[in-house]
């Protein structure tokens, strides 16, 4: 099948316009129309309904979805691969869970292109069900993941028992006020832990998705919130920040997830860099 067609598809999808998609595209409307019945006559099944609120999935297009989906990523993961640079074995693809990179990846890549410059790399940050979906599929080689779901066909590995503590910039420590707390959105799990533990907080005055983000913020405007303690720690030691006594941690593990049957040429350097940037977690994270 050609491409186009799954790229045309995902585009309707996304913008419930068969002429939107034909802008975003660079072609015409009766374009994106031909590929679309092309795609249905292949499959054997109408794939959209058009009425005056847009272009609407079928039953049948609610189902080819994930498959387009899917079909794009290893079209892109094989043109990355067939165009290995100059100089390179291969293309390592990992990707992160967007709380977990810092520092992590930036230390990894570090380690890597010292120790393992045979390998071209590829990084990506993203969501945990998205990230495991691509490693699936073949498009990463592997992801870290917090907490990911244990699957079929992968193989899931600790990597760092990390925890979350609360820490203040305030000179007196102690439980704060919502009007003085960050609240950093570390996942559902947390949520469910957090709200048990303090649900006079969940009104906080700010919430951060990310969590470079809220620590940046409570270092420049001053306030309270949960934050990883290895990412912290050179604060803590410096006494820019400091612990508030008598509260909860909560534990943030961090996993490589990759294929059962992935090439050991390309995650065997990978594991042995991120096993070894966690052992010296300790000296590298006080830079952070």
């Amino acid at each position: 099948m050609d491409i186009n067609l799954a790229r045309t598809f995902l585009e309707i999808v996304d913008t419930r316009s068969f002429q939107r998609a034909a802008e975003r595209l660079h072609v015409t409307q009766t374009s994106v129309s031909a590929r679309v019945r092309t795609l249905e006559e292949l499959l054997g099944r109408p794939l959209f309904v058009r009425n005056k609120a847009g272009a609407v999935l079928t039953a049948a297009g609610e189902q080819f979805l994930p498959h387009a989906t899917i079909l794009v990523q290893v079209w892109e993961r094989a043109r990355h691969q067939v165009a290995v640079p100059v100089g390179s074995r291969a293309v390592l693809a990992i990707g992160c869970e967007i709380s977990l990179w810092d520092p992590l990846l930036l230390q990894w890549l570090l380690w890597m292109r010292t120790a393992a410059p045979q390998l071209a790399i590829r990084t990506e940050v993203g969501f945990p069900h998205d990230l495991l979906d691509k490693v699936a599929a073949g498009v990463l080689d592997m992801a870290i993941a917090y907490a990911p779901q244990q699957r079929p066909g992968l193989r899931v590995e600790l990597l760092i028992e990390e925890k979350l503590v609360m820490v203040t910039t305030a000179q007196h420590p102690r439980v704060p006020r919502p009007a003085d707390y960050v609240y950093v959105d570390w996942g559902p799990e947390f949520a469910a832990q957090h709200g048990l533990a303090f649900p006079e907080l969940s009104n906080a005055a700010v919430s951060a998705g990310l969590g470079p983000l809220g620590r940046e913020y409570l270092l420049a405007a001053g306030g309270t919130g949960y934050f990883r303690h290895d990412v912290v720690r050179s604060h803590l030691e410096s006494g820019r920040l400091r612990r508030v006594p008598g509260t909860p941690e909560f534990l943030y593990p961090a996993y490589a997830v990759y294929a059962v049957g992935a090439d050991a040429a390309i995650v065997d350097p990978a594991l042995a860099g991120l096993r070894q940037v966690v052992k010296a977690k300790p000296e590298v994270q006080a830079e952070a």
